[in-house]
């Protein structure tokens, strides 16, 4: 992945469209990540895979620690469960989901 400073960023905003075309640009401001600029379709293909949700879900609770990790995961998860419960799928079903090619 290519990383290019938000300043950078700024100035030369067509750079950074042309190069997230072939490929992800971490965007960072003082050091840090802060943002990822992708394709279209690359959004679109991530956006529809089961493990890009986790992948954000588990990126939101990353300033959580311990306990309240895991009790904000725990309450994640059930309210996944429930859904998915609701709209007929059962365990077996989502199991078939993340396993298919």
């Amino acid at each position: 992945m290519l990383t290019m400073t938000s300043l950078a960023a700024q100035n030369q905003f067509g750079n950074l469209i042309d190069c997230s075309r072939r490929e992800p640009v971490a965007v960072t401001r003082r050091g840090r990540p802060v943002a990822v600029v992708q394709s279209y379709e690359d959004y679109i293909n991530a956006a529809q895979t089961i493990p890009y949700n986790v992948a954000v879900m588990i990126s939101q609770q990353y300033p959580l620690r311990g306990q309240a990790a895991s009790a904000s995961m725990n309450r994640h998860l059930a309210s996944m469960n429930n859904a998915a419960a609701q709209d007929g799928l059962s365990e077996a079903d989502i199991a078939a989901m993340i396993h298919a090619d």
